[in-house]
């Protein structure tokens, strides 16, 4: 038995189902039923909320998220053998947990969340995290379709999530994430947590949709982003050039010095560039 409930161990589940961790599939299980609980709790209440979980594994999460209330717990896996594992807890918790076989990167929850919100609180596979999160920051129309995301990264992504200008971690994912959402490190956790253990020491983010970020086109903003960090040692009057614009005309829009450089520019500074280039295209 565990702290949170009267299920079996993790690690008896795991030797049952053979469900050793697939290195093709980002899997690290967190075997620690503590801090399972204590991303669930990151979360917020979890009374009366829907919440999507994206590779269960054996259930750690999955089993701390519905032991906390949660009313409804969508969990996406492409593991076949984690899929026969999880039965253990459909019957634990009938009715109250659905198990999606397929990939995260491809599943659309709206259709199943009755045009309700939900909550996003995952430890992501270390090997689609990024991409997983990008495309979340990147729902059009925005407010998107979660209220909430506890996400765990590793700590160099987690770093350049939350991270703002004149920091060495600041970049791209930063201007969009903190563009569209207030964002939060809230915790590391040990490699000697998990099964394997990872080279890296991971960390939770928290993430809530800002419900309405400054005005701009993603597209354009990724763009400037794209251009301003990808020369990010050269002032923008050099790295803007690749948009095929006058970077000087950006960076009047934005009320910055062009020998600056990109990593001193804050969220504001790229949403200003982002409308001018918007407006440039638009008239060609």
């Amino acid at each position: 038995m565990s702290a949170i409930d009267d299920l079996p161990p993790l690690r008896d589940i795991i030797r049952e189902h053979s469900l050793s961790a697939r290195k093709s599939l980002g899997q690290n299980f967190l075997l620690d039923l503590n801090l399972t609980a204590r991303i669930a709790r990151a979360a917020g209440p979890l009374e009366d909320s829907t919440v999507i979980e994206v590779g269960p594994g054996p259930g750690g999460l999955t089993r701390a998220l519905l032991a906390m209330g949660a009313k409804r717990v969508i969990a996406i896996e492409r593991d076949e053998r984690a899929i026969d594992a999880l039965d253990y807890i459909v019957k634990r918790y009938p009715g109250r947990i659905e198990i999606v076989h397929g990939d995260a990167q491809h599943f659309d929850p709206r259709p199943l969340l009755d045009g309700g919100k939900a909550k996003i609180v995952a430890n992501l596979p270390y090997n689609i995290a990024t991409q997983l999160l990008v495309d979340w920051l990147s729902i059009e129309p925005w407010p998107p379709w979660y209220d909430t995301m506890v996400l765990m990264f590793q700590r160099e992504v987690a770093e350049r999530i939350v991270a703002h200008e004149d920091e060495e971690a600041y970049g791209r994912l930063a201007v969009l994430a903190n563009w569209r959402a207030e964002t939060k490190s809230l915790f590391d956790i040990s490699p000697a947590a998990f099964v394997p253990q990872p080279k890296v020491t991971s960390s939770v983010v928290r993430l809530i949709p800002r419900a309405a970020p400054e005005p701009c086109d993603r597209r354009m903003l990724e763009q400037v982003a794209a251009a301003a960090f990808g020369q990010r040692r050269k002032m923008l009057r050099q790295s803007l050039k690749s948009l095929s614009v006058d970077p000087a005309r950006l960076a009047a829009a934005a009320d910055i010095d062009a020998t600056r450089r990109a990593e001193t520019i804050p969220v504001t500074g790229f949403v200003a560039m982002a409308r001018e280039l918007a407006d440039i295209r638009s008239t060609k």
